[in-house]
């Protein structure tokens, strides 16, 4: 399916994983926090994103998965890291506080209603603070069709940058687009 208003791409929930079967899938991913490619591989939205933070800023990181490896990335820099994962870190206390920086890798395309937890992300944020978003784009429709992203059965939500430029417009921000995976917002001051 095609939102006609912000060209997000996305699988009708009648296709979408259980639980069970979702949790599963993500138990196959080896990210080890240790594992230098994966720290490589972090580092395309880590290290734009600590050009930017202030010392010792608090941040979340938004679905961590089983091996929090950017959390620990940032503690490592000086950052105070929380994190969430609906499966391996399951504490919702994040909910009632407020984040100079939150980082979403490799999350969002799992989101069965990406525009209603972006927003709530985004409240999550200080003003001056960053949501810092990893995820393979949409390039084109006629691409969408031979994508391999997409055959990931957990991947249910694709993002084009227009789809990003919207949210920004809703959230009065840009978005700061580096590489072809990374998008950052700066909330207002």
């Amino acid at each position: 399916m095609h939102c006609k208003g912000c060209s997000l791409v996305f699988v009708p929930k009648v296709f979408h994983l259980n639980q069970a079967n979702e949790k599963r899938e993500y138990d196959l991913h080896q990210n080890c926090v240790h594992d230098e490619g994966y720290r490589k591989f972090l580092g395309r939205v880590s290290e734009p994103l600590l050009l930017r933070l202030p010392n010792a800023s608090r941040g979340l990181d938004f679905g961590c998965g089983p091996g929090p490896a950017l959390s620990h990335i940032l503690e490592e820099a000086g950052h105070q890291m929380d994190i969430y994962d609906p499966y391996y870190s399951p504490n919702k206390f994040f909910k009632t506080k407020k984040y100079d920086f939150i980082t979403a890798t490799e999350v969002v395309e799992h989101f069965a209603e990406p525009g209603s937890e972006l927003d709530h992300l985004w409240s999550l944020i200080n003003r001056g603070g960053w949501l810092a978003i990893m995820t393979k784009r949409v390039t084109s429709l006629e691409a969408f069709a031979n994508w391999h992203y997409k055959n990931d059965p957990t991947h249910i939500s694709f993002f084009c940058e227009f789809t990003f430029a919207f949210l920004a417009k809703n959230w009065e921000t840009e978005a700061e687009f580096i590489g072809n995976d990374v998008v950052l917002f700066q909330k207002p001051h």
